[in-house]
C-alpha cells in the first residue's frame, strides 16, 4: 500500500499506527467523552490504514477517576470493536492513579493493560515503543525514579545504531515545550523534567508524544524540537475534550495518525468528531 507523503514524491509506508489520549472515560455509558471515544475508535476502525496498523498508543488519563466502573465502562466500549481494531497500548495518566488508593487504582489500569507496572517497551512492526509513567500517585504530575530514567537511557540506546525512529510516551510533557506546557500555561508536568530532559538530548532519535494539557492540535508549539538535533516532542490533544490559548475548554476529539517512511515520520492530526484531517497538524520529522 502506498501514500503520498507530499504532491512531488510517492513514498512506501513501511508501518503506521494511531495515538490517543485522555479518554477520561467515565462510568456512564452515554457520557460525552465515551461517545466521543466511540467515534475514534469507529473512525480507525473505518480508516484505509486500519490492516495495516500496527497498533493504538494511548498517552494517559485513561479514565476520569480511575474507578473500577470507568475501566468497566471502557472494556464495554472496546468489545463492541473486538476484531476490528489493532492492540491498544496504555501510558498511566494522573488522573487514573492519582484520585485515591494507589493500589486500588493499579488494579483497574491493570483490567485493560494487562500489566501494574507503569514504564515497559515493546518492538512492534520492527519499531521500538517505549512507554514511561509516574511511579506515584500525584495530583497532576509524574515522578520518574532514577532506576526508570536509567532503564530509558539504556533502551534508547538500543535504538542508535539502527537510524529508526523510537517513539516514546509519557502522559505529561517537560516545561516550555509543547502546546499548554508553557509556563504561564501551567501544564507541564514532570518532578524530575531536567533529568528527564538530559537523557532524551542524548537520543535525537526519540519522538515524545504526551498528552495531559488537552491543547488542540491547531495551537501554537504543537511540535517541539529540543536543541539543533532533536528530540521532537508532540502534544497529543485529548478524544475527550479541548483546550485552546486562551485558557477555555473547546468541544471536541483529536488525535493522531502516524505513518513510518524510511527517511520520515508523518504525523498527522486528526478530527475525530468530523473524521476529516487537521491541514494545521500535519507534521514530517526527517531521519
Amino acid at each position: 500500500m502506498k501514500h503520498r507523503a507530499n504532491e512531488d514524491e510517492a513514498t512506501e509506508m513501511l508501518a503506521c499506527f494511531q495515538i490517543l489520549s485522555d479518554t477520561h472515560i467515565r462510568s456512564d455509558d452515554n457520557h460525552l467523552y465515551n461517545r466521543h471515544l466511540r467515534l475514534a475508535l469507529e473512525d480507525i476502525a473505518s480508516s484505509e490504514y486500519v490492516s495495516e496498523s500496527c497498533g493504538i498508543m494511548h498517552a494517559g488519563d485513561i479514565t476520569d477517576h480511575g474507578l473500577i466502573e470507568e475501566y468497566k465502562a471502557l472494556q464495554r466500549i472496546l468489545l463492541d470493536y473486538e476484531n476490528r481494531l489493532p492492540a491498544i497500548a496504555y501510558t498511566v495518566g494522573n488522573h487514573d492513579v492519582a484520585l485515591g488508593d494507589w493500589a486500588y487504582r493499579m488494579e483497574g489500569y491493570e483490567t485493560v493493560s494487562g500489566r501494574r507496572d507503569t514504564y515497559h517497551d515493546h518492538w512492534i512492526s520492527g519499531y521500538h515503543f517505549v512507554f514511561l509513567g509516574t511511579e506515584r500517585g500525584l495530583e497532576r504530575f509524574a515522578t520518574l525514579s532514577e532506576t526508570q530514567l536509567g532503564w530509558l537511557d539504556e533502551k534508547l540506546g538500543e535504538d542508535a545504531a539502527t537510524g529508526k525512529p523510537v517513539f516514546v510516551f509519557l502522559h505529561q510533557p517537560l516545561k516550555n515545550t509543547v502546546a499548554g506546557s508553557l509556563e504561564h500555561q501551567a501544564w507541564f508536568g514532570v518532578e524530575e523534567d531536567e533529568e528527564l530532559r538530559s537523557v532524551l538530548l542524548k537520543h535525537p532519535q526519540a519522538l515524545l508524544f504526551t498528552g495531559h494539557t488537552h491543547w488542540h492540535l491547531e495551537s501554537p508549539h504543537t511540535m517541539h524540537r529540543a536543541g539543533e538535533r532533536g528530540p521532537v516532542m508532540f502534544n497529543t490533544a485529548s478524544v475527550a475534550y479541548l483546550w485552546n490559548d486562551d485558557d477555555a475548554y473547546v468541544q471536541g476529539s483529536q488525535g493522531y495518525y502516524v505513518e513510518i517512511y524510511a527517511d520520515k515520520v508523518r504525523v498527522r492530526g486528526r478530527n475525530f468528531v468530523e473524521g476529516s484531517w487537521l491541514a494545521a497538524a500535519d507534521f514530517e520529522v526527517e531521519f
